[in-house]
């Protein structure tokens, strides 16, 4: 029998705001962990991005939120990248209209003195990554003395990224009793010293979603010639609802999107050189449909989260197994299904028998022109093949 939110302890107000989206019952993550969150407890969750835990956290958050009599902040959700800030605020805001709360997502590479003002007067959630926040916190235009309950969120990409000091020092300015919840990919190393140290007496709950496997999509390994691959995967595009694009560097990736709207696709680059505002619209874009094509670096697309994507095309071959699962990952989310699509060139063809042997894969190696009809019906095409 599916657990439904109500039985969770969620506050009928914002069930209400959820049915409103079309989200009627919860996923894994938020079974787990939405009840503990609810009755107070420091809970410490191992899960993936994509998996839901952004209301697992959300909800329990904002349902004890409380206006400060000053306007200070007293819910505060740390996270790695000014993308996830971003997504979070997306889920965060229509939940927080319904109970007259203020959030603000703040992060680098945007008008700090914007921020400020907005801050000044009074906010009652505060979504940050961790550089900004302690910019604001020195400037003295927060103060998270108040926080009663803490989310640190993708822990784990904080430790890679090298944010844990900065988040450890956040949370030592913190001097009301509160509730930490702490949600990563992985719980070892400094994200444990981070839960020994910052959680008490935490609740553990994990999702067994293994790695997207390479049996949760469907694979077609394409032999083009350089002059004619962007046609091929433009004829990709057309086919497919929304399609992700690799490649291995910021060069090629704008590269690609300039050839992509000469062959008249409506497509977007985002990588670490482009502006925050840049990054942002083409990703809103596409995750609107205003894109039929995103073309990303590895870099970038850590953590991304777009409904929807058929097709995630390798428009260069992957360095190893685990980024064509990564990249791959993409397009098999939340149950959904999808296809990927290795592009590779005549001299490639050696390093992409030696993926498909990585990934326990036998599959033919196709030629392709951009005139083969097999384009048009690419789930037909994995069928065909299996």
């Amino acid at each position: 029998m599916t657990t439904t939110f109500a039985q969770l302890g969620v506050p009928q107000d914002l069930i209400d705001t959820l049915a409103k989206q079309g989200i009627e019952s919860p996923f894994a993550i938020q079974t787990l962990a939405i009840g503990d969150a609810m009755a107070g407890r420091d809970v410490c969750g191992k899960a993936k991005t994509g998996s839901g835990k952004t209301l697992a956290f959300s909800l329990p958050a904002i349902a004890h939120t409380e206006r400060h009599q000053q306007g200070k902040p007293t819910t505060l959700v740390l996270t790695p990248t000014r993308e996830l800030a971003n997504q979070i605020a997306g889920v965060v805001e229509p939940l927080a209209k319904a109970r007259q709360l203020r959030p603000i997502a703040v992060y680098g590479g945007t008008n700090i003195d914007k921020q400020i003002e907005t801050i000044s007067n009074g906010i009652d959630i505060i979504i940050a990554t961790p550089g900004r926040l302690i910019d604001l916190i020195d400037r003295t235009a927060v103060d998270v003395a108040a926080v009663q309950r803490v989310v640190v969120d993708e822990a784990d990409r904080m430790a890679d990224m090298g944010f844990l000091p900065q988040v450890e020092w956040i949370l030592r300015h913190i001097k009301a009793n509160h509730q930490t919840m702490l949600f990563s990919a992985t719980l070892d190393g400094a994200v444990d010293t981070v839960v020994k140290r910052h959680l008490t007496d935490p609740v553990f709950h994990e999702v067994f979603e293994p790695e997207v496997t390479v049996s949760e999509m469907g694979h077609v390994f394409m032999a083009v010639h350089k002059m004619n691959r962007v046609q091929v995967a433009s004829r990709i595009i057309g086919q497919a609802s929304k399609t992700l694009l690799f490649t291995r560097t910021k060069r090629g990736a704008d590269q690609l999107e300039r050839e992509l709207r000469s062959e008249g696709v409506k497509a977007a680059a985002i990588h670490g050189d482009l502006r925050q505002t840049q990054r942002e619209k083409a990703l809103n874009d596409f995750s609107k449909g205003k894109l039929k094509a995103l073309v990303a670096t590895d870099v970038a697309a850590r953590g991304l989260h777009v409904d929807d994507v058929g097709v995630v095309i390798h428009y260069n071959p992957p360095e190893d197994h685990k980024t064509y699962l990564h990249r791959s990952g993409r397009t098999a989310r939340a149950g959904a299904t999808g296809t990927a699509v290795t592009m590779f060139l005549w001299d490639e063809e050696l390093q992409v028998r030696q993926l498909q042997r990585r990934l326990g894969l036998k599959l033919p190696l196709h030629e392709v022109f951009s005139n083969d009809a097999r384009l048009d019906d690419l789930p037909a095409w994995v069928r065909q093949q299996n």
